[in-house]
């Protein structure tokens, strides 16, 4: 089968696409990639909680000791912020992350992570989907535990307390242990458990854990903190004297936040109130970064501040590059993607989930109230994300209306700018805007819609489905 590296990384069903056979031959492609610029390289290899993920990083560790390729393996499901910053400290070529993210439970996959510790741009998933190509059809050995370590080419590996440290230098502790708070934290059964229940409890703040433990069916739902993944977390913390509550992905790169009265913040606002507060709070400063379909919310903080806002594509990986650059103070993505230049070039939800504990007790408020006083300043936008499926036999004819999109106004008001970074977005003369982007893997086209009205938000797209057709 054919395998190709999307956002972020490789995935497919187990036993189906994602099968040991398969892994193989992907790890077999990065052993290739890196011996190409490092005659005996490092690698470490991270995993999560998902059905078979241990057994995965096994394989892929014996692929790379048959190659002669050191490997630190993890002891325990590892988040991928943790991995991350392994390769800093450990001074590695790289890592291997198994993980499928938020995707459903019958899902697996695998992302490789540079030695930057920064996601792996296009030329590098790239030069690895060439390496698999052309080694379409070599035989594959692997190199039992016991042999790798007497030839010096295995150790385990557990990289929460140097992870913890690193967060702690980022993160205003004191603040934090002044002003202890309860909260209740639900890692969705993902690789994050235990480190913001550790972070947080030695700092004297109240915590309560929620779906914890080993479960590779996740409860029976998806490791995705949307909304109405939390609806219960949000009636808990509103029932409770809880703070906040706080929620993490599969893979603990992405965050999903509660405030006290039970109202959830959708990542665009809560990227907006963390450079809020960096910026007015913290008084830090430096540029911001965001993808094309994030918040403009970012762009009026940014002009206040005589600071920069530099675009990129969707993803991370984009991002990311940005904060290894020191480009950037602030980065994100409305998929729920944070990091900032003091700690990792990697989106990270543990972080994020301490930025928020900090605001509120920076503030001395509910992270709603913070939300509306930056409103007051800034003025308000909405958000919202349509995935407009279509006919599979009509997907020629869809990509040639996407591309040749170009209306000079919408909703009755003139589109002054066509920007085609990533897709296709139209924004209008008073700022909102419209973004159609095509699924690389499924039938949809995804439309987001940004606007100072929430039914204007409707109104545009519907105009937009209907220009389309779709």
């Amino acid at each position: 089968m054919e395998i190709r590296f999307g956002t972020d990384g490789w995935r497919g069903l187990i036993a189906q696409d994602f099968t040991f056979a398969n892994l193989e031959r992907v790890v077999l492609a990065i052993a290739h990639h890196l011996g190409k610029t490092k005659e005996n390289p490092k690698v470490l290899i991270g995993y999560d909680t998902r059905f078979l993920a241990r057994e995965f990083a096994s394989r892929a560790a014996g692929v790379l000791n048959r190659k002669g390729i050191k490997v630190y393996l993890g002891s325990c499901p590892h988040p991928t912020p943790a991995v991350a910053a392994g390769i800093l400290n450990l001074k590695t070529d790289g890592a291997i992350m198994l993980t499928a993210s938020h995707n459903p439970p019958q899902y697996s996959g695998i992302k490789f992570i540079p030695r930057d510790a920064a996601p792996a741009l296009p030329e590098v998933t790239e030069d690895i989907e060439k390496e698999l190509e052309r080694l379409q059809g070599e035989e594959i050995y692997t190199m039992g535990k016991e042999e790798a370590i007497q030839q010096g080419l295995f150790a385990d590996w557990n990289g929460k307390k140097n992870y913890l440290e690193r967060l702690r230098k980022t993160i205003d502790c004191n603040l934090l242990e002044k002003t202890p708070s309860r909260v209740i934290i639900n890692p969705l059964f993902g690789a994050g458990q235990g480190y913001l229940e550790e972070f947080l409890g030695e700092l004297g703040w109240k915590v309560e854990v929620r779906e914890s433990g080993l479960d590779p069916y996740f409860g029976g739902s998806m490791p995705d903190p949307s909304e109405n993944r939390l609806k219960e977390l949000a009636g808990e913390v509103k029932k409770s004297s809880a703070k906040l509550g706080l929620a993490l992905d599969g893979d603990g790169d992405r965050f999903g936040i509660i405030d006290e009265e039970g109202f959830y913040l959708t990542p665009n606002q809560f990227l907006f109130l963390a450079a809020f507060y960096l910026l007015k709070g913290r008084k830090m400063r430096g540029n911001l970064g965001r993808t094309v379909a994030t918040t403009h919310l970012l762009d009026r903080i940014a002009k206040e501040k005589g600071l920069e806002i530099i675009e990129t594509p969707v993803g991370f990986k984009y991002i990311g590059d940005l904060l290894k650059q020191r480009k950037i103070l602030l980065g994100g993505e409305e998929s729920g993607g944070l990091s900032i230049a003091s700690h990792l070039p990697e989106k990270d939800g543990i972080l994020a989930c301490l930025l928020a504990c900090e605001m509120i007790s920076f503030y001395g408020n509910s992270l709603g109230e913070i939300l509306n006083q930056a409103y007051n300043r800034f003025g308000f936008l909405a958000s919202r994300r349509y995935d407009l499926a279509f006919e599979r036999n009509s997907k020629e004819s869809v990509l040639k209306g996407l591309k040749n999109l170009a209306p000079s106004q919408l909703d009755g008001e003139e589109v002054v700018q066509r920007n085609t970074i990533d897709g296709v977005k139209l924004i209008l003369a008073g700022g909102d805007w419209a973004l159609l982007r095509p699924s690389g893997t499924e039938p949809l086209v995804r439309l987001y819609v940004e606007s100072e009205e929430e039914e204007r938000i409707q109104r545009l797209a519907g105009e937009i489905r209907g220009i389309l057709g779709i």
